[in-house]
């Protein structure tokens, strides 16, 4: 419905929105939220993905999307929206 906001004009609220859509994008398209999937969303280039790591971070923090595999090495990490798995809204 809106055009792309830069990632610097997004309220914490619009960023976590646009983390959780991303998710459910990602996920009906087969796929999974990355850091690099954020960081190609966000236009943050590689040399900042610390910024990607940190808006993943908060996701998982406000239970809006889930690792997919909890054992997964970080920097192989993939992530779903937490609908995907309704038993892990309790653990993370």
């Amino acid at each position: 419905m809106f055009d792309r906001m830069p990632l610097a004009k997004m309220s914490s609220g619009d960023r976590l929105r646009a983390v959780y859509l991303h998710a459910c994008l990602q996920h009906a398209n087969g796929g999974y939220v990355t850091n690099s999937s954020i960081r190609q969303r966000f236009g943050i280039e590689a040399r900042n993905s610390a910024t990607a790591s940190r808006l993943i971070k908060e996701a998982v923090r406000a239970k809006v999307i889930a690792p997919y595999d909890v054992d997964a090495a970080p920097k192989l990490m993939r992530y779903v929206p937490i609908w995907a798995f309704p038993d892990r809204t309790a653990s993370t």
